[in-house]
Order: structure tokens, then C-alpha cells, then sequence
């Protein structure tokens, strides 16, 4: 059986949600980083972040600062985010988790 639930409850799991993703993403984000290759010790050779880091240097003559290459070479080479990276990599993983909140109440 399935009842409606609540506006209250409905919020919590979205809301919960958010917080779950967004604290998930900021964990994730130096373990993805290094396992596409941004490492502490550079950029390792014939990974993803090799292909990545050659394909802007083609397109633009080297590597724009802010640009996702870079941001995830300072990740990697930090083994952490900074405190800007922290809040737009939280915001990013909060919306899936809001979604799948969401998701998960109308089951």
C-alpha cells in the first residue's frame, strides 16, 4: 500500500537528498580526479587527463586558467579542493541528490 506523504516529509527527502549528494560529490571529487589521471605528481601519461590536456592545447594553444582542466589539475595536484571548488562541487552534487530525493518519495 502506498499513502501520500506529507509537504513536510516530501521536503526532508529532498532536502536530505540534497545534503547526501553534496557531501558525496565534495568526497568523490580528489578520488575522481586522481583516477582520471591529475595526480600530485602531474598529469600521468596516457590517461584520460593526458587526452584531455592535449585536446586544449590543440584547441587553444595550452591549458585557460578556470577552465575544467585546470580546476581539476589544482584538485589533483592538492589532493583537495579549495574552498571555492568545495562549494560549486557541493552545489552540483546537491541537485542529483534533491532529484533522487524527490525520486525516492514517489515510490
Amino acid at each position: 500500500l502506498s499513502r501520500p506523504l506529507s509537504h513536510a516529509m516530501a521536503s526532508l527527502l529532498a532536502i536530505g537528498g540534497a545534503v547526501a549528494g553534496g557531501v558525496g560529490a565534495v568526497l568523490a571529487a580528489p578520488w575522481v580526479a586522481g583516477a582520471m589521471g591529475f595526480t600530485s605528481a602531474g598529469i600521468a601519461a596516457g590517461s584520460t587527463a593526458a587526452g584531455m590536456m592535449a585536446s586544449a592545447a590543440a584547441s587553444t594553444g595550452g591549458v585557460a586558467a578556470g577552465s575544467t582542466v585546470a580546476v581539476l589539475q589544482s584538485i589533483g595536484a592538492l589532493g583537495a579542493l579549495t574552498g571555492a571548488q568545495t562549494a560549486v562541487v557541493a552545489a552540483v552534487g546537491a541537485v542529483p541528490g534533491a532529484v533522487a530525493g524527490v525520486v525516492g518519495m514517489l515510490r
